[in-house]
């Protein structure tokens, strides 16, 4: 049984390893559309060209894949340039009254040389889309497959009228925009995509947040107890999500960063040391929620709120969060209730599980700190 454990222990830490450069990934696609008055279009989109050529995730090292492209004999990334043009046409679709409109795709970034402390990229940040805006056209949208991550698009017009602006989910087309007024997108619309965002950045896109709930989780037999501690988490990073997003708290991301990443370990740790759950602990979940609320709002403040419904936002954020959460919860008492019915004993996934959540939460904190 040890060694079942053991090996269950062994898959943890291997799988968590794989997804490491996924902890709090909350990248998106930009997209800047602009309408020309000479009736045609210019798009750039900004998202990682090299791990879209080599197709992995946009959270891979972007050093290691910079540096694999740089490698290879000049013909081969040629090639390469020449499939991620063709990929780009495929994938993407910028539509006039519901037909795509063809377009050309260039790299402007690729070959110059990178500024120093820039991210690592061999073909660019930048992909530019132009065409023909056909005759007549009254509506205009914009589409991004699931290889992209979540898109922040904004049409505007060439002399800086915007005239929409949304947060689009994998895969999902933009409301279409009306090419001679500005258009507002409805609260109800406002309120499910942000609610789908916040549940998006716990599953799949918050792993860090992840493993701290699935660190408290695990010590927990009873939900009761479990309740109050998510309850204190909540609150908190509510709190603090509220105030820095309007301002009143900043903390940096090299700071908060490496904290959250210790606040998962501390807690495993915690885990390995205590006979039984501590009545201090929800006050130790309170302030690491602190921590994890300034993170979230970096995450949303990628977003730019709307305007108008700001406080609409916020909350449908936060409540996606929720959700996600208490979705983590429900599948970690359901995979202990399932091991230990197979003969697993509890206290031994407990100890193993934190051993596992301990390493991960320990090796974030050092990358963070180093900036890797």
């Amino acid at each position: 049984m040890r060694r079942q454990v053991g090996l269950l222990a062994f898959l943890a830490v291997d799988l968590a390893g794989g997804a490491l450069l996924l902890a709090h990934s909350f990248g998106f696609t930009n997209v800047t559309l602009v309408l020309r008055a000479e009736g045609r279009f210019e798009a750039e989109v900004s998202c990682d060209l090299d791990a879209l050529a080599l197709g992995v995730e946009q959270s891979a090292d972007s050093a290691a894949l910079a540096d694999e492209i740089d490698a290879m004999p000049e013909p081969e990334r040629d090639e390469l340039v020449a499939r991620l043009a063709e990929l780009l046409k495929r994938r993407l679709r910028v539509r006039f009254d519901g037909e795509p409109a063809p377009f050309e795709v260039s790299l402007p970034d690729t070959g110059k040389p990178r500024p120093e402390g820039a991210v690592a990229s061999a073909l660019g940040l930048v992909a530019r889309l132009s065409g023909t805006v056909p005759s007549g056209a009254r509506e205009v949208s914009f589409f991004a497959s699931r290889s992209f991550p979540p898109v922040k698009l904004e049409i505007v017009r060439d002399m800086g009228e915007r005239l929409h602006i949304q947060i689009l989910q994998r895969g999902a087309e933009s409301t279409p925009a009306q090419i001679g007024q500005a258009t507002t997108e409805s609260r109800w619309a406002t309120f499910r995509r942000f609610v789908a965002l916040g549940f998006e950045h716990i599953l799949p896109d918050g792993l860090d947040h992840v493993l701290f709930v699935l660190g408290l989780a695990v010590f927990s037999a009873r939900l009761a107890p479990l309740l109050v501690q998510v309850t204190a988490f909540t609150l908190a990073h509510t709190l603090t999500l509220a105030l820095s997003t309007y301002g009143v708290v900043s903390l940096s991301p090299r700071v908060v960063e490496p904290l959250i990443a210790l606040s998962i370990a501390y807690v495993a740790i915690e885990n390995l040391l205590a006979t039984r759950l501590s009545p201090f602990r929800v006050l130790v979940v309170f302030a690491f929620g602190l921590l994890h609320g300034l993170g979230f709002a970096g995450a949303l403040a990628q977003l730019g709120l709307p305007e108008r419904d700001r406080v609409l936002a916020l909350l449908a954020f936060n409540g996606g969060v929720e959700v996600g959460q208490l979705t983590v919860i429900a599948l970690a008492f359901g995979a202990m209730a399932l091991l230990t019915r197979r003969g697993l004993d509890r206290r031994l996934l407990v100890r193993w599980g934190s051993v596992a959540i301990a390493a991960v939460g320990l090796f974030w904190a050092i990358r963070r700190v180093a900036g890797v």
